[in-house]
């Protein structure tokens, strides 16, 4: 039944009714997977009861063996990991763009076809600036790419609503426990951009995270070449004291003729009733290693282009039919997605067996020397 799996995956089936149709009609393939042909082969119903009730953590142990023995290869290298999520839409008609249901994404009104499904939100443009939103109902799945081979080290499904963020601690440390992480340079997206994750990287693991900063609705506030910012009177501002808050360091500035009594523009927050207080910026001191990375740097962005890596592998694994699920459990989602990654890397393990040399990340090329 595994084998039957991992070449449902391997064609790009998306049903298992496909799965049972081919094998009924290539018995030859059907006997490479362990079944006897000289009996009916199993029934839908047989690989659905599989799917869902099958241990999920004997596929885990399967991905673990293949990762460690492309790592014995010299194939795998953890030296530049990416962490990245892909939407999975689950088998609803909600999600159908077609559809005429009211309120079809509302957070109370659960899909009846699946009930572990969640509410999840995807960006539906990749163009910068553009605010561009897609809601679905599904599920994610987290793969840690090695961003030199593009192959997977480890991965999760969850519901759709999960913050990536809130995931990537348990994937590094669950790699970590079968493939050591160590002086790793993590990549990821802005969506990765929490002080969590840069210290666990750099305390535990000794490494350091390539990720843009997400600047969360705050104020981009303009500085002076000498290093402070200017009024509304293009003047520069004075130091006023400093603020500790949430583990932040914040510098306060506030008006050059605070105390003269007269502002040069006669500004609308210069006269307050009480006092003369005028305007008052702050400006967050890099304290903490969030802050302190140079993003504008070359290395950095020569770094940050290796997570190119982690999309391309997205695409490969959305080619083995898992941008949308046919099942309608999350048991049955996990273990298929576990299957497609297993399916990616057993191209891996034969190609580095049998061909030498040749790429195993092109699965209809490896098809044809086959």
């Amino acid at each position: 039944m595994i084998c039957a799996f991992i070449v449902m995956k391997c064609e790009g089936f998306s049903r298992i009714t496909d799965l049972v149709d081919y094998l009924n009609n290539n018995l030859l393939i059907a006997h490479y997977c362990g079944f006897d042909i000289s009996l009916p082969l199993p029934s839908y119903w047989t690989f659905d009861r599989f799917l869902k009730n099958f241990d999920h953590t004997v596929l885990s142990d399967i991905m673990q063996s293949q990762v460690l023995l492309l790592e014995s290869k010299g194939i795998i290298d953890t030296s530049f990991i990416g962490l990245h999520s892909t939407p999975i839409h689950a088998n609803t008609s909600q999600n159908n763009p077609k559809s005429f249901l009211s309120h079809k994404f509302k957070p109370d009104n659960q899909p009846k076809a699946d009930k572990d499904c969640k509410l999840g939100v995807h960006a539906a443009s990749n163009q910068s600036g553009e605010k561009n939103f897609d809601f679905y109902w599904g599920y994610k799945s987290h793969v840690l790419v090695d961003c030199i081979s593009g192959l997977p080290i480890s991965e999760l499904t969850t519901t759709a609503e999960t913050a990536d963020s809130t995931v990537a601690l348990d994937i590094l440390a669950d790699t970590h426990s079968f493939l050591p992480v160590t002086e790793c340079t993590f990549l990821a997206n802005k969506g990765y951009d929490v002080k969590s994750i840069y210290n666990q990287v750099s305390r535990l693991y000794g490494g350091e995270c390539i990720i843009p900063l997400n600047k969360r609705n705050t104020k981009d506030t303009k500085l002076l070449p000498v290093g402070v910012p200017a009024c509304e009177a293009g003047l520069a501002m004075k130091r006023d004291g400093r603020c500790y808050d949430q583990n932040r360091v914040k510098q306060k500035y506030c008006c050059p003729f605070k105390l003269s009594g007269k502002c040069p523009i006669d500004h609308v927050k210069f006269h307050t009733g009480k006092k003369n207080r005028g305007c008052t910026k702050w400006v967050t001191i890099p304290n903490d290693l969030r802050l302190s990375l140079d993003r504008s740097s070359k290395y950095f962005k020569t770094s940050y282009s290796l997570r190119m890596e982690c999309e391309r592998y997205n695409s490969r694994f959305k080619n083995t039919g898992q941008e949308r699920m046919w099942v309608r459990n999350k048991s049955s989602v996990t273990n298929l997605n576990t299957f497609a990654h297993i399916s990616l890397l057993a191209v891996a393990v034969a190609v580095t067996a049998t061909y030498p040399g040749q790429s195993y990340r092109k699965l209809k090329s490896v098809k044809r020397s086959a």
